[in-house]
This record gives structure tokens, C-alpha cells and sequence, in this order.
């Protein structure tokens, strides 16, 4: 798999991803992240699929790289106050106005077997710029929030 996303005239953009396989998507539907995910340096395009009709949880998959996608859940979908700061620089490098409200999503983590033990990364959350397409994990350095925050009891 040299060249995972290609052109397709007229239709938008096919791409190919280990977990939905070939999956055709709308060009404007790829965020763009402003700097990458910790720990993944090549991949700034992603796009969000929902896990399935009636689910909380979404993939935020890799355009160029099928195996990488992130299991994430809304952050306003979390039954704690959760409010992250994000500072002046990351909302300019977001194009963001004061007056926007970003989509924050949690980074989750599920061991292998048991779903029952999965934990959010609260202290990682993606902001988007859902209007602009524009997208950065930010790092937190806030002690009320855990990096393994476990999701038991949330809907």
C-alpha cells in the first residue's frame, strides 16, 4: 500500500483503513491537524467515522496510514465537568474566535478483551475547529484531570 488515498473524479477521495476498508469520503470532510498526535509525526489528515448508528463513540482515522485510527468519545458526553483550557496561541493556530466553541474529543484507550475497562485521556483531547476543519491535540497539565480516566457508567 504505497499511495493509501487517491483522487477519484468527481466523487471525492476513496481511502483505505484496516478496520471499514475502502471507505469513500468528501474531500471537505478531512480535518486537518495543525500538529500531529504524540507520537504519530506523519499524519496531519484524519477523518471522523462514526462507530455505528446508535454509538457514542467515533474513529478518528488516518486518510494516508489504514492502520491508525483513534477510538474517541465527545468530551461533552463524559458525566464529569470537564473543561479544558485552551490558551490564545492554540485557538489562533485553530482559527478560532473567541465566540467559537471547538468539538473536544477524548482519546480512549480499550484493552484487548475488556471493553469493560476502557479509560478517556483527559489530559490529551483533540479540539477541532469544526468550521474550518482544523484540528490539534493539546497536553494538559491540569491535576484534576487523569490520562486513564475510566468510562464505567457512561452512556
Amino acid at each position: 500500500m504505497e499511495n493509501t488515498a487517491e483522487i477519484i473524479a468527481g466523487r471525492g477521495m476513496l481511502i483505505q483503513t484496516s478496520r471499514f476498508g475502502d471507505i469513500e469520503i468528501d474531500e471537505d470532510k478531512i480535518i486537518t491537524m495543525t500538529s500531529s498526535i504524540l507520537g504519530f509525526p506523519d499524519d496531519r489528515q484524519f477523518i471522523l467515522i462514526p462507530h455505528g448508528p446508535d454509538s457514542p463513540f467515533w474513529w478518528l482515522q488516518a486518510v494516508k496510514n489504514p492502520p491508525l485510527a483513534f477510538a474517541v468519545l465527545q468530551a461533552a458526553r463524559l458525566n464529569i465537568s470537564y473543561e479544558p483550557e485552551i490558551g490564545r496561541l492554540i485557538r489562533d493556530e485553530l482559527s478560532l474566535s473567541e465566540d467559537d466553541t471547538p468539538e473536544i474529543l477524548v482519546i480512549l484507550t480499550i484493552p484487548r478483551g475488556r471493553p469493560q475497562e476502557m479509560t478517556a485521556n483527559l489530559l490529551g483531547p483533540v479540539v477541532i475547529n469544526t468550521t474550518k476543519r482544523l484540528a490539534r491535540q493539546i497536553v494538559l497539565d491540569d491535576s484534576r484531570y487523569n490520562p486513564c480516566w475510566p468510562l464505567t457508567d457512561q452512556k
